[in-house]
Order: C-alpha cells, then structure tokens, then sequence
C-alpha cells in the first residue's frame, strides 16, 4: 500500500514494502517504527509518542555506547598517560583521546534529544557527559513507576568507583558495562511501554 497524502490520518498500516508487519504513518511519511503481524498493535494514539520513541530508539543504538565507551576510554588513557607508572605511547594516548571526544559528542547528542522528548524542553545539563546519564535514566525510571533514587544512587556509585579506582583495580571496567546493559534494558522497557500504553486494536487503513 502506498500513502502518498497527507489526508491519510497517522497510525499503524501494513508496510509499504511488503513485508509482513505493520508501520507507522506519521501523517507525511513512514517512520522506521514497525510491529510484527503476529504482534498486537496500539491504536493510533501512539503516534503522540513517535518523537519520543524515535529518540529513545537512537539512545538505544548510540546514545548509550557512545557515552559509556567515550567515557572509558578517556579514563582509561588518562590512567596511562605519558609521565604515569604504566604509561602509553603519546600518539596512542592522543589518538585514543580524539577517539574518547568523538564517541562522546555522538553520545551527548542522542542523549540531549531524548532529554529534550522527556521534559518537553531543552536542559543544560543533557549536554555534560557522564551527568546526562544519570538524569535521563531518573526520568525514564520514574515514567515506569521506579524507585530512581535508589537505582540511579547505585549506578552513580559503580561510575564513580570507575573513575577513581581503575587505575588501581583493573576489573572495574566492568561498571561501565553493568551501568550501559542496565540503562538499556529500563529504556527498551519503557519503548515497549509506550507503544502498548493504548488500548490494543487491529490497525485499519482508510
């Protein structure tokens, strides 16, 4: 089926391409949001939510590695820097600190847009590294009905331990990984909260 008007109202519709699922219609184009044919789908009201769940899908991708990878690999050249007990290569330590800024700003960039979704605004603090994790996953716990403060308190306790410590305790670069698997599941977790928050029917073309 083809859509081409954008008299067609949004929602759910069989793939143009074929295959068998259904796409979201945002009323001008197809999203990349799809939902197996054997898998209930919402009404159309999750529409609203696109924005929101395209930029969660993005985290998801790249928000998340970009960040925690950026952010270890920085701490990780920095505990062996030239001048250190066990230091790198000077080219290898600038290159892998070109590498640790550019995965970072990736990472920056995914989260900035899904804190702006969250809040319905932009927040300075979605542009600092490290602070932009935590914040964001204290909103997304409290949209599914979490205790943040003790969870986020958890994983602000591993970054931390991170930072400080692993130059000293190497099987700290574990944190980062628990943190980044942890985000990830609460953030897929609120993603198919959302697109199952309306009352389910079958998807009707017009």
């Amino acid at each position: 089926m083809s859509l081409s008007s954008t008299s067609v109202p949004s929602g759910w519709y069989p793939d143009p391409s074929g295959a068998r699922q259904w796409r979201v219609w945002t009323g001008t184009q197809w999203s990349e949001l799809t939902r197996p044919y054997g898998e209930v789908a919402p009404t159309r009201s999750i529409v609203s939510d696109l924005s929101l769940i395209q930029a969660l899908h993005r985290l998801v991708r790249y928000g998340i590695a970009g960040d925690f990878a950026g952010i270890s690999i920085l701490v990780s050249v920095l505990a062996h820097w030239p001048g250190t007990a066990h230091p790198a290569s000077k080219w290898f330590a600038v290159a892998s600190c070109n590498l640790a800024v550019a995965l970072l700003i990736i990472g920056t960039a995914c989260f900035a847009f899904a804190a702006r979704e969250l809040e319905g605004r932009w927040s300075p603090w979605a542009f600092v590294p490290g602070v932009n994790l935590f914040v964001v996953n204290t909103l997304v716990t409290k949209r599914l009905g979490g205790q943040p403060l003790r969870r986020v308190g958890a994983e602000v306790v591993l970054m931390v331990l991170f930072v400080a410590q692993f130059h000293d305790e190497a099987w700290l670069c574990l944190a980062p990984v628990v943190v980044a698997v942890g985000q990830s599941q609460w953030i897929t977790t609120l993603i198919d909260h959302l697109l199952i928050s309306s009352s389910p029917s079958a998807p009707v073309a017009t």
